[in-house]
């Protein structure tokens, strides 16, 4: 999977690229705030729908081109993936309604065919890792949210469908819920948005528990090495609603009772989800007072646990007592077990963004990360000093120096 042609108009501060990639590591070198981040901001804008840094897609438009009067933005790339070419191409555009107030239309083309973003999966996959990569782990649970969505969606179209019939059918529970409490109304007029909440809800959480069982036992022996055998890492899920178990092994907020349960080969999809439905039915005199869906999810979290043989069988929370420097280690253990995961999923090597990762590390994670470059087919990585790297990396790597939105040989 390679990236061989990026095109970008008015995306951030560029207001025109043209680069052209090759078949080895990149490396972006430059000032900050020069574009350097940018840059992979718009691959894995490709990748996954959806910018990693933005709250809005408004954002990525580039000023300028808004003062202009031309609040337009678009990033293109061809692909080859199995020996084939293919294009990928995301346009965004305001427009003015009639009462003044702004619509951002966002197109998504694959080969030149309008799609929707669900369609983006199983096209480029990518793993990106930024100094912000350690809120994953002591940041807000949406965060950890949206991590497993951003990897799942980019492998598993199944899982992208769900998704977004998932969070409609969530939207419209809400605003039913809203309505009944304000304005009255039968609240079984709520059951056919629980049914598509029950089934959609089941994939989400499956394909979450299978992502996180093999993110973790890559993540430990990533972790192992990272930190010389000193300490060992865990992902924890915790669902808030776990359609794996029936209502008479939950306690009232949902959480699983019956370890035994989950592993009972008889428990089909149909029976998760008429489990999940009555839990949903069950709770609906509390979600109408409250005017909103309390269990899905939506409302699911990560632990990352950490533990050490000098510590016996003490287990330490990194989200809640975890150092900066332990933090970063358990991400960068993350990303590059969600590296090997990819690989498992599609049989392809996704592409590694890194941005500025190297100046917070160790001489020996530094080592470490560098070779994990090594081994996979492209490579894009940021610093504002190309010295960082040794020798021998900046000599196969191309060197881009960036500034002011401009890319040029190093």
């Amino acid at each position: 999977m390679l990236i061989r042609y990026l095109s970008l108009t008015n995306f951030r501060n560029y207001a025109r690229l043209e680069l052209t990639l090759p078949d080895r590591p990149v490396l972006l070198y430059g000032g900050n705030a020069q574009g350097k981040t940018s840059l992979l901001e718009a691959i894995f804008l490709l990748a996954a729908g959806s910018s990693p840094l933005a709250s809005s897609d408004r954002e990525l438009i580039r000023w300028q081109a808004e003062a202009d009067g031309l609040p337009y933005a678009r990033v293109w790339a061809e692909l080859e993936r199995d020996g084939r070419r293919m294009e990928l191409d995301i346009a965004l555009e305001k427009h003015t309604l009639s009462n003044g107030h702004t619509r951002l239309q966002k197109t998504i083309r694959v080969n030149r065919a309008q799609r929707r973003q669900s369609d983006l999966s199983g096209k480029l996959n990518v793993v990106l890792f930024t100094p912000q990569s350690v809120d994953l782990v002591s940041g807000a649970p949406a965060g950890r949210r949206r991590y497993m969505d951003d990897a799942l969606c980019q492998v598993h179209a199944a899982y992208s469908e769900a998704l977004e019939r998932y969070a409609k059918a969530l939207r419209q529970r809400n605003a039913v819920l809203r309505h009944v409490r304000d304005e009255g109304g039968n609240p079984a007029q709520l059951a056919p948005f629980e049914g598509t909440l029950a089934h959609n809800g089941v994939i989400i959480a499956r394909q979450r528990h299978s992502f996180l069982d093999a993110l973790s036992r890559h993540a430990r022996a990533v972790h192992e090495k990272l930190t010389g055998n000193d300490e060992w890492l865990r992902l924890d899920y915790l669902p808030s609603f776990d359609a794996a178990a029936p209502p008479a092994s939950r306690n009232e907020m949902g959480i699983r009772l019956d370890e035994e349960w989950t592993s009972r080969s008889d428990v089909g999809l149909e029976d998760l989800v008429e489990a999940y439905r009555q839990a949903l039915v069950a709770r609906r005199p509390r979600e109408i007072a409250r005017g909103m869906t309390t269990l899905g999810p939506h409302r699911d979290e990560i632990h990352f646990i950490a533990s050490s043989p000098t510590l016996g069988t003490h287990e330490v929370d990194l989200g809640t007592y975890g150092s900066r420097g332990q933090q970063r280690t358990a991400v960068l253990s993350v990303k590059l077990a969600e590296l090997q995961w990819m690989r498992e999923e599609t049989n392809e090597t996704p592409v590694l963004l890194l941005d500025e990762v190297l100046a917070e590390l160790d001489r020996r994670r530094r080592a470490y990360l560098q070779e994990q470059v090594n081994s996979v087919e492209q490579a894009i990585l940021t610093a504002t000093d190309p010295e960082m790297f040794n020798a021998g990396f900046v000599e196969r790597a191309t060197t881009l120096e960036v500034k002011g939105g401009i890319v040029q040989s190093g």
